[in-house]
């Protein structure tokens, strides 16, 4: 609220000063026609008045130029208050890279997160993933904290160094939080002539401390929410979150008139098995029917425990086709060994494809109407909700 409120005030301390330098120049500029018209006059005061209106004129440049750092900054500031203005991960690394990359000579930016997870999070832009691999790991070579690591590049290779698009000057600032240092915000010049300054170093730390605490609080909040996503028992997405995704990719694929495929199985006889080893025997059957369903399906799948024993995977850009030859893949791989004192398991399965004219609800309710009926034709078996009235 403040910072904002002095922006509008010097704007319009600027306005109100441009107003009266241009009321005083209308003035001199009349005196000046008035005293020309009478040329027998003395010709100081027209000296005096041309002195005057170029004083008038470096004047308005002067508040042109104090408008334009205005507005500038406020568009500085602006931007990085919208870091703190949003708690999705993506959008506060898009937001950070942005700002970044709006500073004067950056021409590539790239954050290195090395302490918020088992492995590095590298986002850029203006590089190549060439140049990203190469880059990601650059940081104090000792491993000390600093506050900040001036990178030139030096290219034996003629060639390169001619290169216009070759990276020649580099700029690293340390994004830190209440925990600590969690990686590094670089920008990066592909001018020969560029040199980072101390107000780079300025512009740039000034950014960093307010990305830090934002993209750490955006990545927990990300984490909360894929546990709150996943069943507490399986690992797989929940019920919820399946019904959640089912409808984003429905409405996706009725979009962009893209195919979407639909599993819906159980394991055969669960409760004959429960009642036979008791529940918590039988929890980790289920859990590890789980794992070997996870081994499975594709990274672009979403697989999930609907309930109970039954399991539901989404498959986007997918057949019936696709859907049955998963089936194959999941029977052969619980069914191929025992598991714990179930021993072998058999799984039934309903597969449906979306059709043009249904919505999610009624294209999982064909899937596990299929399942049904798979049920009633033996264990191990397979129905396609196509096959349905």
């Amino acid at each position: 609220m403040t910072i904002a409120w002095t922006t509008d005030l010097t704007i319009a301390l600027v306005a109100v000063l441009v107003l009266a330098a241009l009321g005083v120049f209308i003035v001199l500029r009349a005196l000046g026609t008035g005293r020309r018209a009478r040329r027998s006059a003395d010709d100081r005061v027209a000296t005096a008045v041309a002195e005057l209106n170029q004083r008038m004129d470096a004047m308005l440049d002067n508040l042109s130029q104090t408008l334009e750092r205005a507005e500038e900054e406020g568009r500085r500031t602006r931007k990085l208050s919208d870091l703190a203005g949003t708690i999705d991960f993506d959008e506060v690394l898009s937001r950070t890279l942005d700002t970044a990359a709006a500073l004067a000579g950056v021409d590539a930016v790239l954050v290195a997160l090395h302490a918020l997870g088992p492995k590095p999070i590298v986002a850029t832009v203006g590089l190549s993933q060439h140049e990203a691999e190469q880059r990601h790991g650059v940081g104090p070579p000792d491993g000390h904290p600093v506050r900040s690591v001036g990178i030139q590049y030096e290219y034996s290779d003629a060639e390169h160094l001619a290169e216009s698009t070759a990276i020649h000057a580099g700029l690293a600032v340390p994004l830190s939080c209440d925990s600590g240092e969690i990686g590094y915000l670089i920008v990066y010049s592909r001018s020969r002539a560029y040199r980072f300054d101390a107000e780079d170093v300025f512009e740039l730390e000034a950014l960093a401390e307010r990305a830090g605490p934002a993209i750490e609080n955006a990545h927990r909040f990300r984490e909360a929410r894929q546990l709150a996503d996943l069943d507490a028992l399986t690992g797989l997405h929940n019920r919820r979150y399946f019904h959640d995704m089912l409808q984003r990719e429905v409405a996706r694929g009725h979009r962009y008139s893209r195919r979407l495929a639909l599993i819906v199985f159980d394991l055969d006889d669960f409760k004959a098995i429960n009642d036979r080893i008791g529940h918590l025997a039988g929890d980790a059957v289920l859990a590890e029917a789980a794992d070997r369903v996870r081994s499975v399906v594709r990274s672009a799948d979403i697989a999930c425990r609907v309930g109970g024993d039954e399991f539901a995977v989404i498959l986007p850009e997918s057949t019936l086709d696709d859907a049955d030859q998963l089936y194959r893949r999941l029977l052969d791989a619980v069914s191929s060994r025992p598991i714990g004192g179930a021993g072998r398991l058999q799984i039934s399965a309903g597969i449906a494809e979306l059709r043009s004219d249904e919505d999610a609800t009624r294209f999982f309710q064909r899937g596990d109407d299929a399942l049904y009926q798979a049920k009633e034709a033996g264990k191990g078996q397979v129905a396609a909700a196509s096959t349905l009235g």
